[in-house]
C-alpha cells in the first residue's frame, strides 16, 4: 500500500520545523522530502541531509525539465520539491511530508489533490515576534521584514484541511500527531489488512 502525502506550512517563527522533527522522532515511519534550495548552507547543515544546496543554473534546468513536484522564490532564494524522490518514498510506502509555503501548496494540491493539508499558526502576533527575536541572528529590519511576510502567508490558512495552534509544543505535536493516526484509521487507509480481518469476522 502506498503512504500518504502531507503539506505542512506555518509563518517563519511558528515552530513549523520543531514540530515536524518531534513528530519524526515519536514515529520513524514518517519520512519528511529533502528539498532543493539555491540558499547557501548554514552552519551545522549537510548537503543531502537538510536540503540538496544547489547553484542557481542547475535549479533553473530542473524546472525546466518538469522534475520538481513544486518550486517557489522564499526571499531572496528558491525552494523545489523533487517529483521523483517523493513519489518512489509514496511508492514504498512511507508517509512522507512537505514543509513547503502556502503557494508551494497550491502547486502540489493541483498535481496530487488527496495529499493531506496542514497549517502551524503561532497562538498571537506577539508570540510570534518573540520567537523571531529570540533567535538572536536577524536585524531588526530583516524581522520586521520577516513579520510582514507571516501575515502573508497566515492569511491562506484557510486553504488548508487542518489547523494547529502552536501555543503549548507539547499539545501541538499531540495535535498534529493526531492527524496522522486518524488519517491513518480511514477505512481506505485500511482497506488490504481488513480484507482478511474481515472475512473471519463475518464469516
Amino acid at each position: 500500500m502506498s503512504g500518504t502525502l502531507y503539506i505542512v506550512s506555518a509563518p517563519s517563527g511558528a515552530g513549523k520545523t520543531s514540530l515536524v522533527k518531534a513528530l519524526i522522532e515519536r514515529d520513524a515511519t514518517i519520512k519528511v522530502s529533502v528539498s532543493h534550495t539555491t540558499r547557501a548552507s548554514r552552519p551545522g547543515e549537510v548537503d543531502g541531509v537538510n536540503y540538496h544546496f544547489t547553484e542557481i543554473e542547475r535549479f533553473k534546468a530542473l524546472v525546466e525539465a518538469g522534475d520538481f513536484l513544486e518550486h517557489a522564490q522564499v526571499f531572496d532564494n528558491f525552494y523545489g520539491t523533487s517529483k521523483g524522490a517523493v513519489e518512489q518514498q509514496l511508492a514504498a510506502g512511507d508517509d512522507v511530508i512537505l514543509e513547503i509555503d502556502w503557494q508551494g501548496a497550491r502547486q502540489v494540491q493541483e498535481m496530487m489533490p488527496e495529499c493531506v493539508t496542514i497549517f502551524i499558526l503561532p497562538p498571537s502576533r506577539e508570540a510570534l515576534r518573540e520567537r523571531l527575536t529570540g533567535r538572536g541572528t536577524d536585524s531588526d529590519e530583516i524581522i520586521d521584514r520577516r513579520m510582514r511576510d507571516a501575515e502573508s502567508e497566515m492569511s491562506h490558512f484557510d486553504e488548508f484541511e487542518f489547523v494547529v495552534i502552536n501555543d503549548q509544543f507539547e499539545a501541538a505535536l499531540d495535535d498534529l500527531q493526531a492527524i496522522f493516526n486518524a488519517n491513518r484509521l480511514r477505512r481506505e487507509a485500511q482497506d488490504a489488512s481488513l480484507q482478511a480481518r474481515m472475512s473471519d469476522l463475518l464469516a
